[in-house]
């Protein structure tokens, strides 16, 4: 049963990240962090390509009230968390949303998240003409203390831009 659920998120990985390139923008990896009960909020991360570089200008999930694309950055010494309006991903240079980094937020959780479960999440990209296309993923849930090291989370290190 357990390698039946694995081949699954495999495969509907592999179908966001085709279904991604159809925006000019490739989705690598997607995964959630895991909630515990009564938690109402948690990140989103992979790793995004575009060969001709777009922009990504909102999110939406239906397993959250609010979904943003938020930064963590050092100011003053003191990390902080924002909102982000745009998000680029330059032409060939990949860009990684991890924890303390770029990442969708995720907040007002309908119910908690749990290892294995599925997160569809909407990102809306921006091209250079302008036109705004939604882009359908599917993101994995992992483990609360997952981090992008952990297995099968790819290469997900370097690549931060601010």
């Amino acid at each position: 049963m357990k390698q039946i659920k694995t081949c699954l998120a495999i495969a509907v990985l592999a179908l966001s990240a085709s279904a991604a390139n159809a925006a000019d923008l490739e989705v690598k990896t997607p995964w959630v962090r895991g909630t515990v009960a009564g938690q109402k909020a948690t990140g989103a991360f992979m790793e995004l390509a575009s060969p001709a570089g777009t922009v990504i200008v909102g999110a939406a999930s239906p397993a959250a009230g609010v979904t943003e694309i938020h930064e963590m950055k050092m100011d003053d010494g003191v990390m902080k968390m924002r909102a982000i309006p745009r998000l680029d991903v330059p032409a060939g240079k990949p860009v990684s949303l991890v924890p303390g980094g770029y990442h969708v937020m995720l907040m007002d959780l309908k119910q908690p998240l749990k290892k294995g479960d599925i997160v569809p999440i909407t990102l809306q990209v921006e091209s250079k003409d302008k036109k705004v296309e939604s882009v359908e993923i599917k993101a994995e849930v992992r483990e609360l203390t997952a981090t992008p090291a952990t297995p099968a989370a790819g290469n997900q290190h370097g690549h931060m831009k601010h």
